[in-house]
């Protein structure tokens, strides 16, 4: 499958979502908001944040103006949270991964084979769990969870050899981000995590300084991975959403009235994201093998089961009775 390639993140969304609702002009706006992340444009956080954009001039009648800046142009996903609770960055898509480091609590959504299936994630995000994060991240930080976006499962890649069992992830070097959760996961696989910023792993994979790493499926596919590293891994270990996060500061410039159309805008794209990526997992998975080149593998997932749920136990444990109740929370929002 090919990605669309419009002008503009608004056109990108009419396209993927086959929505016929149109946008005021800029000149028109009262407001300003400037709606970042760090993939291209194309990407599937552009389709997403085209749509948010679309709903919200929409919503708003034409009194926000939404800029759409792909690419790490007004902050990192490292340093983005931090940039919402200073007001410099008015919303921002970050993985739930780099929240972590500002609000440790997120980690509850990373550790790995929290969620049974799909269908656990969307009872998680639109459920009690999710409206207690929420609330608890605002209270914390300052910073307004909007929305937790569609679902992806990240999925092993290397340059090496075909995984079939747990044991041959020893000793390869994987990229892991910044986080700890992830670095014990990989460790606990049998792997060496290498942590390294988002915008060092592309060069690292290129040249040979980590033999693979684990990025959402259609992440793969964007950043062109399957060219340096051919062996593609589905394990769904981690499985997780695309929050879009808003700063306190921005919201405060807003009236009751665009408030209300921002987070309308922020249900409903999400919403959207999340059908349309549940439906695509699999496509991309089957483009990376027959337009990519990969060879996929689906090994025996138990080992790692067994692996992951000791990684559950031991941050549960170190992380306190707030991680601890909210990950049981997150286990019992399961159909």
């Amino acid at each position: 499958m090919g990605y669309p390639r419009m002008a503009t993140g608004a056109a990108l969304a009419l396209t993927v979502f086959g929505s016929a609702l149109g946008t005021t002009a800029a000149s028109a706006a009262d407001v300003t908001m400037n709606v970042g992340w760090e993939t291209p444009l194309e990407s599937d956080y552009g389709v997403f944040a085209g749509k948010f954009e679309e709903l919200v001039e929409q919503y708003s009648d034409g009194t926000i103006d939404v800029k759409l800046r792909c690419c790490g142009q007004i902050a990192s996903e490292d340093n983005a949270f931090r940039a919402l609770q200073l007001g410099t960055v008015d919303a921002y898509i970050i993985s739930q991964n780099n929240v972590s480091p500002h609000w440790p609590l997120m980690d509850v959504l990373v550790l790995p084979y929290t969620f049974e299936d799909t269908d656990h994630l969307r009872a998680v995000a639109d459920g009690p769990a999710g409206d207690r994060m929420k609330e608890q991240l605002l209270a914390d930080t300052g910073v307004h969870l909007l929305t937790f976006g569609g679902p992806s499962y990240r999925d092993f890649f290397n340059s090496v050899r075909p995984i079939e069992t747990i044991e041959d992830m020893d000793g390869l070097k994987i990229r892991v981000p910044k986080n700890q959760v992830m670095l014990a996961t990989f460790e606990a696989f049998g792997a060496e995590p290498v942590p390294l910023a988002w915008s060092e792993t592309p060069t690292a994979l290129q040249t040979g300084t980590i033999d693979g790493g684990d990025n959402g499926t259609n992440v793969i596919q964007e950043m062109k991975f399957y060219e340096f590293a051919p062996y593609l891994t589905v394990l769904d270990h981690f499985a997780g959403f695309s929050p879009l996060f808003v700063s306190d500061a921005f919201m405060k410039r807003l009236t009751d009235e665009q408030a209300e159309a921002v987070r309308r805008a922020a249900r409903e794209a999400g919403d959207a994201d999340m059908d349309y990526k549940i439906g695509k997992i699999e496509e991309t998975r089957d483009w990376l093998v027959k337009e990519g080149g990969m060879q996929i593998t689906r090994p025996d997932r138990a080992p790692f089961i067994e692996a992951a749920r000791k990684v559950q136990e031991d941050f549960a444990e170190e992380r306190g009775e707030a991680f601890a109740e909210l990950l049981e929370t997150i286990r019992q929002a399961a159909p």
